[in-house]
C-alpha cells in the first residue's frame, strides 16, 4: 500500500502477508471470492486460476465505519448500538457483526462495519457509497460517516486528485 505525495512520489506504507480488511474491493472488480480461495489452498486444493483468468471490471470503494466521534479528533466513541439498519441496493455490500446491544471495545479496533460500493466507474461507485452511507443508521454511539460523507463531497476527492496533505487540509477546514 502506497501513497502519493505532493512531490509526485509514492510512499510505502504498509505491506501484508494476510487477507486485508479491503479484501471486498479486490473481490468487487475481479469477482474472485479471496477469502474462499484462501480456505482452499489452506486445505490443501492447488490454485487454479491464473493471472489471466482475473479480469477487472469496474470500480469498487470501501468507507470503514468506526465507532468514533469525529468532531473530537475521532475519540473512540464509548457506548451501546442501540439500533444498526444497514443499507442495501444495487452495488452495495456490508460486512458487519454489530447488532441492537453491542459494546464496541473501547480497547483495540472500534469498527463497527464495512460498506464497500461497486459501479461501473469511479462516479458510480462514489454515487453508491454516498448514497449508502445517507441509508445506513447506527444510534447510540458516534461514527465516522459524517466524516466519510464530508469527505465524498469533496469535488478533489471525487476527482482523484489528493495527496498527503489533503486530509489534514479537510480536517482544518471542517474544524472552521
Amino acid at each position: 500500500e502506497c501513497l502519493l505525495g505532493p512531490d509526485g512520489m509514492f510512499y510505502f506504507m504498509e505491506m501484508n502477508t494476510r487477507i486485508q480488511v479491503e479484501h471486498p474491493v479486490t473481490e468487487l472488480i475481479t469477482g474472485v471470492d479471496l477469502v474462499k480461495w484462501q480456505l482452499r489452498i489452506a486445505a490443501g486444493e492447488r490454485l487454479t486460476l491464473t493471472q489471466k483468468d482475473v479480469r477487472i471490471r469496474g470500480h469498487a470503494i470501501e468507507c470503514r465505519i468506526n465507532a468514533e466521534d469525529p468532531e473530537r479528533d475521532f475519540l473512540p466513541s464509548a457506548g451501546e448500538v442501540e439500533f444498526f439498519l444497514p443499507p442495501g441496493g444495487p452495488g452495495v455490500r456490508v460486512d458487519s457483526h454489530i447488532y441492537a446491544g453491542y459494546t464496541p471495545p473501547g480497547t483495540y479496533d472500534s469498527l463497527l462495519a464495512k460498506i464497500i460500493t461497486w459501479g461501473s466507474d469511479r462516479d458510480e461507485a462514489l454515487a453508491r457509497m454516498r448514497r449508502a452511507l445517507s441509508e445506513c443508521i447506527v444510534t447510540g454511539v458516534k461514527t465516522s460517516m459524517p466524516f466519510q460523507l464530508a469527505l465524498l463531497n469533496e469535488p478533489d476527492f471525487r476527482r482523484g486528485e489528493i495527496d498527503l496533505s489533503f486530509l489534514p487540509n479537510l480536517m482544518q477546514r471542517q474544524r472552521g
